[in-house]
């Protein structure tokens, strides 16, 4: 090397380095995309980030062993980058058109998965062969690991930080497939004497699909969206936490979050009736009232019928829902405009940090939560977290969940009650909380569970039913506290921090009706 040559090759190097920095990086955002996008079609965050990260290694592997099978390893990475920017960058929209319209997503996951896997493992050998000789090889080895543990560490922080809330899913993996193309083209002008004709346009027609992807993105995702849902999508907006969908049809609105309905306006009074008013007539005293989850502000509607009430505490993770179903016109006129009542105060908090440390501030507790699919979720139907409710009320004070499906997933609608039977009342010595379980038939859901839990909880209301009802309008349904055989008890362990049965047992108990 020449003192000319040496310049030129240290630069060289150094593009390399921050070419393995940037793959690093897009290639665990198309690992986090793949096992993202996975979670929100199809639930159970847990068993999918497995399976798309055993996927990716084993590929990684099977790619570092095809290295040795390429001749010029300057060749073989710009071709390499090509493939992973069009593969990579192109995953998200694969998948989501995958189980929107072909209807055979597994295959495609797989496919993915492996093919992306295998272009990361060739990188740093071919990196490392291309710079064989410049340095001492523990050197080029350990430069090229250790920006390449660095791009990973990197795309964990973009990815939940930046990447999803303004970007999604979509327009994240192909803006990432763009920076794979934009190292091909790098690496295309630094080896041009290794690369012909072929891979120039081969590298050209990638960018020019890249390019208009992304700008097609929203329009992409739109329609296969419109094949999801059976009415007009009238709002779809990605937040930092979930995919927000609003359809309508006629006067008929529905509430999708990660492609799961939270309401239909044509029963939905039939869940928050049943959440509600059982535990409102119950309780000794309703003054101070905090719901968990229900940004949508149709519980906090239900609430504010009682006259007593003086404050809600509205605590939902997501700001995206709640100043949508307060401010947005025909959003908030579902729920009575209540989110702009000044006796509601909205928290977007997580549930477990708001009731952390808290002593004595409710009266009465509605838990309004996302089923427990995951274990995120699970944590809220944990006897920890139940204990930390319990000391958030005072004395007298009674909770209440949404506890899913006890015909769909009934082993998991028991667990909760087994939970809550299981959890300590802070107001006595060597006592536990007691339960009163029932059920009610929602058109969208089907027979859908719920439980009351209190130190000393009353069997029989104590209070009038308000005005203005439409299930509970002659008292308490037929029914709501019985469970015939097909739902009735099973006994079953409490849901803790050191097991969570909870979102196994709810997964397995779904499969059985939805697979």
């Amino acid at each position: 090397m020449t003192e000319d040559t040496a310049p030129a090759t240290r630069q060289s190097d150094f593009l390399l380095l921050a070419a393995a920095f940037l793959i690093a990086v897009s290639g665990l955002v198309y690992e986090l995309i793949a096992g993202a996008v996975s979670s929100y079609l199809l639930g159970d965050s847990v068993y999918h980030f497995s399976l798309v990260i055993g996927l990716f290694m084993t590929a990684m592997g099977i790619g570092a062993y095809l290295s040795r099978f390429v001749d010029v390893p300057e060749r073989g990475f710009v071709i390499s980058q090509i493939l992973l920017g069009l593969i990579g960058g192109f995953s998200a929209p694969i998948l989501f058109a995958a189980f929107a319209l072909i209807e055979n997503y597994s295959a495609f996951l797989y496919l993915i998965c492996l093919g992306v896997g295998a272009l990361m493992g060739l990188e740093i050998p071919l990196i490392i062969r291309i710079l064989e000789g410049r340095d001492a090889l523990k050197v080029t080895i350990s430069n090229v690991l250790t920006v390449d543990y660095i791009g990973a560490l990197a795309a964990a922080l973009l990815f939940p930080l930046v990447l999803v809330p303004h970007l999604g899913l979509m327009g994240a993996s192909l803006l990432f497939g763009g920076l794979n193309l934009a190292v091909a083209v790098m690496a295309a002008w630094m080896f041009r004497t290794f690369i012909d004709w072929r891979v120039w346009l081969a590298l050209v027609a990638a960018c020019s699909a890249i390019i208009v992807g992304f700008i097609r993105s929203e329009a992409m995702l739109g329609t296969m969206e419109r094949n999801l849902y059976a009415n007009e999508i009238v709002l779809a907006r990605q937040s930092p936490y979930q995919r927000i969908v609003v359809t309508r049809d006629g006067d008929r609105t529905q509430l999708f979050l990660n492609g799961s309905i939270q309401f239909d306006t044509l029963d939905e009074y039939r869940y928050h009736e049943s959440l509600v008013h059982p535990v409102m007539t119950r309780a000794p005293r309703i003054e101070q009232v905090v719901i968990f989850g229900g940004g949508d502000g149709m519980a906090t509607r239900e609430v504010l019928r009682y006259p007593d009430v003086k404050q809600v505490t509205l605590v939902d993770l997501d700001p995206e829902v709640t100043t949508l179903f307060r401010d947005d016109p025909r959003l908030a006129a579902l729920n009575g405009n209540v989110l702009s009542d000044p006796r509601v105060t909205i928290v977007n908090a997580d549930a477990w940090e708001h009731v952390k440390g808290r002593s004595a501030a409710y009266d009465v507790a509605i838990l309004d939560l996302p089923d427990p699919k995951d274990l995120a979720i699970s944590k809220l139907y944990s006897r920890a977290f139940y204990a930390d409710l319990v000391n958030a009320l005072g004395v007298g004070g009674v909770m209440v969940t949404q506890a899913t499906s006890p015909v769909y997933a009934r082993r998991a609608y028991w667990t909760i009650v087994a939970t809550l039977e299981a959890t300590a009342d802070r107001y006595s010595e060597n006592r536990t909380l007691q339960v009163l379980p029932y059920h009610a038939y929602v058109p969208s859901f089907g027979e859908w569970g719920f439980v009351i839990a209190a130190g000393r909880l009353q069997s029989e209301p104590s209070r009038s039913l308000p005005d203005g009802l439409k299930f509970f309008t002659n008292g308490e349904p037929d029914g709501l506290f019985s469970f015939p055989p097909d739902m009735a008890r099973e006994k079953m362990d409490p849901n803790t921090l050191f097991d969570h049965p909870l979102p196994r047992l709810y997964e397995d108990g779904w499969s059985r009706w939805y697979r």
